[in-house]
């Protein structure tokens, strides 16, 4: 039997927010960049139960009020962009499927194959110029999960503060002060 396929024209203009409305749900992640649509394939498992870990040792230690969300879109200077993990600030509005920058405190990638590029040059520009604090960004080592801690600097660009590898917990300052340890995440 012949599987049901979505057809879809680009629009005749830039893609804008309201536009991936009408995109299927199909496990890809579109984003919108300077106005030209990206689609990203469903990652695989380590990288969904890694995003877990990483949002569960947040939320463990989230002040009250903050919020720890995954996948939720972030709009950004030049389009809209999905983290794997955005944390929110009190008060950030509940109801909204695309955060203001404004509202978010820290965003987390973690890195697959198909994403390396993107999670280390484009999205943290972005970010950056959006006025977003930290960012991580998380890879994969032969030893395990290596997370990268970026700080905004000049409201421009990302400077790295520091590493966190897998055997050692470690005090972070973003976006609260805590001890991240990722020694029980997966490998």
């Amino acid at each position: 039997m012949a599987q049901p396929t979505y057809e879809w024209r680009p629009p005749e203009r830039d893609w804008r927010e309201q536009d991936l409305v009408e995109l299927p749900e199909d496990g890809n992640r579109y984003e919108i960049i300077d106005g030209s649509l990206h689609v990203t394939p469903p990652a695989g498992p380590y990288h969904h139960e890694l995003a877990d870990d990483i949002r569960m040792a947040l939320r463990q230690n989230a002040p009250a009020d903050w919020r720890v969300i995954r996948e939720i879109g972030v709009r950004v200077l030049a389009g809209n962009l999905i983290p794997d993990v955005t944390v929110l600030r009190p008060g950030a509005p509940r109801d909204r499927m695309w955060a203001d920058p404004s509202d978010v405190a820290l965003v987390v990638e973690v890195e697959s194959p198909n994403s390396r590029r993107h999670d280390r040059l484009t999205k943290p520009a972005l970010y950056a110029e959006s006025g977003i604090p930290a960012y991580w960004r998380v890879e994969r080592s032969d030893f395990g999960p290596v997370v990268y801690r970026y700080s905004l600097v000049k409201g421009v660009h990302y400077n790295l503060v520091g590493t966190v590898g897998p055997d050692e917990p470690v005090p972070v300052d973003e976006p609260w002060p805590m001890r991240l340890d990722p020694r029980d995440w997966p490998r």
